[in-house]
């Protein structure tokens, strides 16, 4: 496959602040690339680079294969954008905000707007004002006007932001079918862990500026360990235990009486035996396995991602 994207030393500063730090990422061609990280990691900076809205400090960009700074024209008419939050012409139908937009494009092809807004799921929506659109159809019409011109890469920046459940599902299902229906490249921003797990191919976690990991979605899945988890009464107690008892030195504490361990699999009935011996309540046992939150808190040092 050939890269879409491709950034080499990426970085942006404002004044003594460094946003983007040394950035070298890749997306290739096909792919759904999760580009996660916490608000304020520099992911909407990054993206603001890669569609030429501001200039990189250093370091440069290559889309299709051609510098963005010596082609920014061309090759910002082969891609489609979300960058926060879309605005509208509020007292127009989404019909008619796309026929503006068609307009400044000079694009005249045919069902071009019906069918962006077919796929989005807007099409019978033909008298509504778009000032009475709910968040989640706003970036759905977003989408639509991205899709204008028939994208070969489309980059969105939290298109789940402020979405209930089910807006969030209908995302997902729709970034998806372009991907396979129209064979779209996606690059796509997000703090919602559990959202790009489902989504993503492939993911880069970006942290304080700097790309951490880039990964296929499935080989780290492979990578990740299995693990059997112990809800206690006490965590301290325990985890001087599992070392006394079985040398167990594998394992994780996170707090709230939860451990996790990575050794000793299938030993979960004796482990559970001495810490009821010793006065421990057990609360809950479970076999799991690592998963992409786990990653993404192990590289970045703990906490939340939101």
């Amino acid at each position: 496959m050939s890269a879409v994207i491709q950034t080499s030393h990426l970085t942006k500063k404002y004044g003594e602040q460094i946003s983007v730090n040394d950035v070298s990422m890749t997306v290739e061609e096909g792919q759904i690339y999760g580009f996660l990280g916490r608000n304020g990691a520099g992911k909407t900076t990054t993206i603001r680079m890669l569609v030429g809205l501001i200039q990189p400090s250093s370091g440069s960009i290559e889309i299709f294969g051609e510098s963005l700074a010596k082609r920014q024209k061309d090759i910002l008419r082969r891609i489609g954008s979300i960058v926060e939050v879309p605005g509208f012409y509020e007292n127009l139908t989404a019909k008619e905000n796309l026929q503006v937009v068609a307009r400044i494009m000079g694009m005249h092809k045919r069902n071009a707007l019906e069918e962006a807004l077919e796929i989005v799921g807007l099409q019978h929506e033909t008298k509504k004002l778009v000032g009475s659109y709910s968040l989640g159809m706003k970036q759905r019409l977003g989408i639509a006007r991205a899709l204008l011109h028939y994208p070969e890469l489309l980059i969105l920046d939290e298109p789940s932001n402020g979405l209930d459940p089910i807006g969030i599902k209908e995302m997902r299902k729709m970034i998806t079918t372009l991907a396979a229906e129209r064979r779209i490249t996606i690059l796509i921003s997000s703090h919602i862990l559990s959202e790009i797990e489902q989504l993503a191919t492939h993911i880069g976690i970006l942290h304080e500026g700097k790309l951490l990991e880039q990964a296929d979605l499935e080989v780290l899945r492979q990578r990740n360990r299995q693990y059997v988890e112990f809800q206690v009464s006490n965590d301290n107690k325990a985890a001087m235990l599992l070392e006394k008892h079985f040398g167990i030195t594998d394992y994780e504490a996170h707090g709230d009486g939860l451990l996790r361990i990575y050794s000793h699999q299938g030993e979960q009935g004796k482990i559970n035996r001495v810490f009821v011996h010793n006065e421990i309540e057990v609360l809950k046992i479970a076999q799991s396995e690592d998963r992409l939150e786990d990653t993404f808190t192990k590289l970045v040092g703990g906490g939340t991602i939101g």
